[in-house]
């Protein structure tokens, strides 16, 4: 009895596997076919209204002690409650969902799978920016990548613009696409989404500014942590992307420009991937940049061996779709071979 129980439990565990890999493909092309339709609630602005709401009650809390420590608790206790109900939300979803069978529970995942990836809305907005360049609309430009960047983009010329496009394509290439993939992967949507907070917490008053230096140190080191082994997993998905991508790309020079550039940055993970898309591109990133009016001094990331112009967006686009596609394989590769064994 005991080895038929055994046999029954591999067999559950095996079929449960190949739903959550069937959810995780289907999430994937959801992305890409529908990206991140405006007019539809989005579980993002979700947490972000919570972000808000908390920081809204909790940072009072903070500034009464008129300390850095009684800032860093709020910040403590902040990042503790966004996980919290996150955590709490997307449990009770698959919760329910597994009351409605196995077939309602993989619908269920794959639109969580799909609400988490951004790679069809990143590509959407960094090619407006492309398109107004390519125009000659400056100004446009200037707009269109300030919905997608946190510097100030008014004083970025035409090159600025489309660096700073090429960067958050880089970086998003992790953050929005192959670090979900990684812990969907892992730990399923509810992993993912907890993941997706810590990456929202972040961008949202993961500053080092006056503002959030304190309350949002908490949220910001615990953003490099997670990020830590995918911004890696994401800068080898590039480096393999650009070995099959063609005569645009150099894999030789991305490889060298990695191993030298990949620490220059305050961050340990955000130079991991714009270095390895500098040097696959043959173009330089990062330096100085303007935030809330200041000037942040950055040291550069690659070697300038052309200028760079605004074809490069349409370049990094395609770079960071090979990189998500080479990491979907990978994801559904190892769950495969769970699911054989």
């Amino acid at each position: 009895m005991t080895a038929i129980s055994k046999v029954l439990t591999g067999m559950i565990e095996g079929r449960m596997v190949g739903y959550h890999l069937a959810a995780i493909l289907a999430g994937y092309l959801l992305d890409l076919c529908l990206g991140d339709p405006h007019s539809m609630p989005h579980p993002v602005r979700a947490i972000g209204n919570l972000i808000v709401w908390l920081e809204k009650y909790l940072r009072p809390a903070g500034k009464k002690h008129a300390t850095e420590r009684g800032e860093r608790r709020a910040g403590v206790l902040f990042v503790c409650l966004v996980l919290l109900v996150t955590g709490s939300v997307a449990g009770a979803i698959l919760w329910i969902s597994r009351l409605g069978g196995i077939w309602i529970q993989t619908v269920v995942e794959a639109v969580m799978t799909y609400y988490l990836l951004a790679a069809r809305s990143l590509r959407d907005e960094s090619m407006a920016v492309c398109r107004k360049l390519e125009a000659g609309d400056t100004e446009g430009a200037r707009y269109a990548v300030s919905m997608i960047v946190g510097r100030d983009t008014k004083p970025l010329s035409e090159a600025g613009i489309a660096r700073a496009a090429v960067e958050t394509v880089a970086e998003n290439a992790s953050d929005g696409v192959i670090a979900p993939l990684f812990y969907l992967a892992i730990g399923g949507p509810l992993l993912g989404w907890l993941y997706k907070a810590v990456n929202t917490m972040d961008s949202m008053v993961g500053y080092k500014n006056d503002r959030y230096l304190h309350f949002g140190r908490a949220a910001a080191k615990l953003d490099d942590l997670v990020n830590f082994l995918p911004a890696r997993i994401s800068a080898l998905c590039l480096w393999v992307a650009s070995v099959f991508l063609g005569k645009d790309y150099d894999a030789k020079r991305a490889w060298r420009i990695y191993r030298r550039d990949r620490y220059q940055h305050a961050s340990p993970n955000s130079a991991q991937t714009e270095a390895m898309a500098a040097g696959s591109l043959g173009i330089r990133l990062a330096g100085d940049a303007s935030y809330f009016g200041k000037i942040v001094n950055k040291p550069t990331l690659g070697d300038a061996t052309r200028a760079i112009v605004y074809e490069d967006i349409l370049r990094m686009n395609r770079l960071a779709y090979g990189a998500a596609v080479f990491c979907l394989l990978l994801c559904l590769g190892i769950m495969g071979l769970i699911l054989a064994f």
